[in-house]
């Protein structure tokens, strides 16, 4: 996810760039804070950092249950009865407060989603316990967010609400434009726990059926480029990055294989666990594209060195190419690693009607990485499993995507013909494709 042409509805390229151009201008006008947290050129005033997550336990049918909030109050936990019977549970957190007029990471995105789920019937009002919508969601607290980034970008970021309240919008220093107004702390927060709870969720379900319901959380901002030190990239908070931390700290789920299917790198998860053995990032992503990072030969660090995997795809890659790579790459990785819990950053600009990148996905593509993730979880790790939204910019491809994400976890048909139009797609660089994935086969001994 990064700053280029775009604008949520159609439009030219000469309106999109000019789109672009306006409001980098009005971004660069706005009061700024550094990724230290410090203004540039004002001041904070002091704020009480909110107090760490509490926790408490819970036993449904002889499965204890570990849940916690930032409030020492009980989050919803579904009851034995539903989590037995459920295939999906999703939370809807929209970050309405966090937008920017014309950005791409719009508080639009999440909206479109929940209208096309309506529209199409994949909500609990119509299909009952068969899938569970999570209320109520509970902030992270500040340590589950010290988990993945610095202390002082985290008070920092809280102090400067103040100031955001005062001016209506802040930038954040950093690489890549990133806003801020008076309610993106908070939102942030509520993001992250969203993720937070559905690992929840999907643990206590895992510890009572065979089949767990697979976890979605509908949320932003996003959070795959949010390096440890600060935002970057329309991202605050590492949002799968903290859930991980967590699977790992509250529930003692060691081993944690990430797969992030964003068009663009997610540098700030890479960047989070480079050094730990016991995290696997795996990305697939446009190569050339923003932030310029996740190279073939980024493959982790001391005693992290091979649990990073970064495949990045020529422009024009499609169905073929993933369907290619999921059987040769991220299964043969994902078998050997042996994970505990598998989540997913869920990006869906990679889709060939989403402006800012080129790549040839379709909704079909999205519906079989879905399908294929979620038995892949099945298999490995006890159908443990969460996906995290991020990228998608145009809304029709993200919302319909999505909602046959939804179907391929209830086991249903994908409806993505009836979105899908063939005939603007082109010929993928086969050639290309198979070199790079025979490379990162050689590299990781695959």
């Amino acid at each position: 996810m990064h700053l280029q042409a775009f604008s949520p509805f159609p439009s030219s390229a000469g309106n999109v760039v000019f789109f672009v151009r306006h409001h980098l201008y009005k971004w660069k006008s706005h009061i700024r804070i550094g990724m230290d947290g410090k203004f540039v050129g004002g001041q904070f005033s002091p704020k009480k950092l909110r107090g760490g997550r509490r926790c408490f336990s819970r036993s449904i049918g002889g499965a204890s249950i570990s849940c916690s909030n930032s409030m020492g109050k009980d989050l919803y936990v579904p009851s034995n009865e539903k989590i037995i019977n459920a295939r999906l549970i999703y939370a809807v957190a929209p970050a309405m407060g966090h937008n920017q007029e014309s950005h791409p990471e719009s508080n639009f995105r999440v909206p479109a989603i929940v209208n096309a789920l309506e529209k199409m019937e994949l909500t609990p009002k119509i299909r009952g316990s068969e899938i569970i919508e999570l209320h109520n969601i509970k902030p992270a607290s500040v340590d589950d967010i010290v988990s993945v980034h610095a202390r002082a970008y985290v008070s920092g970021l809280e102090k400067a609400m103040d100031q955001a309240s005062q001016e209506g919008i802040i930038f954040i220093d950093g690489s890549g434009p990133t806003y801020a107004t008076s309610t993106t702390f908070h939102e942030s927060l509520v993001a992250a726990g969203a993720g937070i709870t559905l690992v929840d969720s999907v643990v206590a379900a895992s510890k009572i059926c065979l089949d767990p319901p697979v976890g979605f959380a509908l949320i932003r901002p996003p959070g795959h480029h949010a390096i440890p030190k600060g935002p970057m990239g329309f991202c605050v908070f590492g949002n799968v990055a903290i859930a991980a931390r967590y699977a790992q700290r509250v529930h003692g789920l060691k081993r944690v294989f990430i797969i992030d299917f964003d068009v663009h790198h997610g540098n700030g998860t890479n960047d989070a666990f480079y050094d730990d053995p016991d995290i696997f990032f795996l990305s697939t992503h446009q190569d050339g594209s923003y932030p310029g990072t996740g190279k073939v030969d980024e493959v982790g660090h001391g005693d992290g060195e091979g649990t990073t995997l970064n495949l990045p795809l020529p422009g024009g890659s499609g169905d073929i190419a993933m369907t290619t790579v999921f059987d040769e790459v991220i299964v043969p990785c994902a078998q050997r690693f042996k994970p505990d819990i598998i989540l997913v950053s869920a990006g869906y600009d990679g889709h060939v009607l989403d402006p800012l990148a080129s790549l040839q996905f379709t909704t079909g593509t999205y519906y079989t990485l879905a399908s294929n993730i979620k038995q892949l979880a099945k298999d490995l790790c006890g159908g443990r499993c969460v996906f995290f939204l991020e990228g998608g910019y145009n809304l029709d491809s993200l919302s319909c995507s999505v909602a046959d994400s939804f179907r391929a976890f209830l086991g249903e048909r994908s409806l993505a013909s009836e979105f899908d139009n063939p005939a603007i797609l082109y010929d993928e660089p086969s050639t290309k494709v198979k070199q790079v994935i025979q490379r990162v086969k050689h590299i990781h001994s695959l």
